[in-house]
């Protein structure tokens, strides 16, 4: 077995191991891993995989490449929540072969295997491959088009050998298009946009220099809009124009408005990406920095990362809406630079300074301390509530009965060993070894955390509700939120397609002659509801936040 293969499974068998186990293990959180979970099952339902559909409504916020990948595996293994996080934990195996293979090329063996790791050891990029969001899969077929269009580029200029590019320009061109395609097909034309503002300005630092013809870039822009434009167009032929005007008015609010709350400072992706995808993006900060280079490809690479990372950074901090995973398209040139210096420290050309310490122990600390404190914090939860906001939503929530056994300090604790062990290695050069060990007991430390507190928060924060909707299931009623958003009544009272219009009439169900028994299900504040009015409406319990009404049928 030759070498690239034999690490290529090698790799597949890591991330299966990590990503795989235990993928159903807590429920799906609100909103994006509800969202997108009902839309794949109510594909799977009415048997529709061409329009996007929630609450048997059509959904016009997302295209269906993502979808379908979670229908795929609904219709193989059932609707769950295993199914509905498969897909991202396929492509965190696939992103970690395909990291090596690129590593390889450009820098050799040993620098393919340390950026693999490193995206497999930062916390936000492991995380995001046990979830059921988009943006893992979106991210990879963005950054498989951009490497591809930068290996045309270097083909046409002769920058690198034939054994670095073997393939022809066009091929590459095809194929980052083609996969540029899918980007598009699996969030919209925001990864056109991004490519575009990453291509332009390598154009503008590079002194208005072609490097690919006029013809070569109308190829590779007809390549990734093939298959959007196949299924915008059968879209619009069976239903019109209204996708297409929808789905514009919802990414023009996400960029002038906070989105359903999701506001912030400037530097909310700074400190996002500082601390998320630790500990690569400690090392990524020294790249940025002149570093010793022998190749002008690899410098070329370098350089092109460099400009990923500003452009993803600079675009969603001007965006209003801020979320966490928006930025997370950075995690491709954090863990390339952060591999970087890690080879340049393994080849001694630069030297493990103090500044590197010191942020491995600072924002390592940050994640010691949370995870130690918590257990001991949640032990007096009358310090928790007098510290949280006042308002009676959050104080249910953390009346929640949860059972802290003092355990759930064991990652913090497994961290701090961690970082005290490689810490030591890297401070005697021994960074072979300490990169290693870093990377894989940081993937460690992601596992024993999700495992010990991600129950335990889906406990405080939805688990009342989710029960209560989960109660309905097999029972011909309706179930409705009142007074805030939320995809679980679709997803985990199994709703079936609806057959009375004048369920999504509020008013109707709240008022009218009413053909089932209405569900109500609202979150605790200070002031009395409208609902608390109706005369024909029962409050029939509490738990931890939320208020459950019942309205007869009559």
């Amino acid at each position: 077995m030759n070498q690239k293969l034999f690490y290529s499974l090698l790799l597949a068998g890591l991330g299966a191991l990590f990503f795989l186990p235990f993928l159903g293990g807590v429920r799906l959180f609100d909103w994006d891993e509800i969202n997108f979970a009902e839309a794949a099952r109510e594909m799977v339902t009415l048997g529709d995989y061409l329009r996007v559909h929630i609450d048997y409504q059509p959904f016009y916020e997302k295209p269906p490449f993502f979808f379908w990948c979670q229908s795929l595996f609904m219709n193989l293994f059932g609707v769950d929540e295993f199914t509905a996080r498969l897909p991202n934990a396929f492509c965190g195996i696939a992103t970690l072969i395909y990291l090596y293979h690129l590593g390889k090329k450009l820098h050799g063996h040993r620098f393919g295997l340390l950026w693999s790791l490193a995206y497999l050891g930062s916390v936000t990029p492991h995380l995001y491959f046990r979830s059921g969001i988009i943006d893992p899969v979106f991210n990879l077929f963005i950054f498989v088009g951009l490497v591809n269009l930068i290996f045309a580029s270097w083909k046409r200029e002769r920058l690198s050998s034939a054994l670095l590019v073997p393939k022809s320009e066009w091929t590459y061109l095809l194929i980052g298009g083609f996969s540029l395609g899918l980007a598009i097909l699996t969030k919209g034309p925001v990864a056109l946009l991004i490519l575009g503002l990453v291509v332009l300005t390598y154009w503008l630092l590079s002194r208005l220099r072609w490097f690919l013809s006029i013809g070569q870039g109308l190829v590779f822009v007809l390549a990734a809009s093939v298959l959007p434009l196949a299924w915008v167009g059968l879209e619009t032929y069976l239903h019109g124009p209204v996708f297409v005007s929808e789905f514009l008015t919802y990414n023009i609010r996400l960029f002038s408005t906070p989105d359903a709350g999701h506001g912030g400072f400037p530097g909310y992706h700074v400190i996002v990406l500082l601390v998320g995808c630790f500990p690569s993006s400690i090392f990524a900060l020294r790249a940025f920095s002149p570093l010793f280079i022998e190749r002008n490809y690899q410098r070329e690479f370098r350089r092109w990362m460099l400009m990923l990372f500003w452009v993803v950074l600079i675009l969603f901090s001007i965006v209003q809406s801020k979320i966490v995973h928006y930025s997370s398209l950075c995690y491709f040139p954090i863990t390339y630079l952060g591999a970087l210096t890690l080879s340049q420290l393994e080849d001694r050309k630069i030297q493990f300074s103090g500044w590197l310490r010191a942020g491995l122990i600072i924002v390592g600390g940050i994640f010691i301390v949370a995870t130690i404190g918590a257990p001991i914090l949640a032990q007096r939860m009358d310090i928790v509530k007098s510290l949280a906001d006042k308002d009676p939503f959050t104080q249910g929530n953390l009346d929640a009965a949860i059972n802290w056994t003092g355990w759930e300090a064991l990652p913090g604790v497994w961290l701090l060993l961690l970082l005290a062990v490689t810490i030591y290695w890297f401070s005697h050069r021994q960074t072979a070894q300490a990169a290693l060990v870093l990377f894989v007991g940081m993937a460690v430390f992601v596992t024993l955390t999700l495992w010990f507190f991600i129950g335990r928060i889906e406990g405080i924060s939805q688990d009342a509700a989710m029960r209560f909707f989960e109660r309905s299931q097999g029972q011909d009623v309706y179930v409705k939120t009142y007074g805030y958003r939320s995809y679980g009544p679709f997803f985990y009272t199994r709703k079936p397609p609806v057959t009375n219009p004048n369920y999504y009439n509020d008013d109707w169900l709240m008022h009218g002659r009413i053909d089932k028994d209405v569900w109500f299900i609202r979150k605790a504040q200070e002031t009395p509801t409208h609902l608390d009015s109706l005369p024909d409406v029962r409050r029939t319990g509490a738990e931890n936040g939320f208020i459950f009404y019942l309205r007869k049928a009559r």
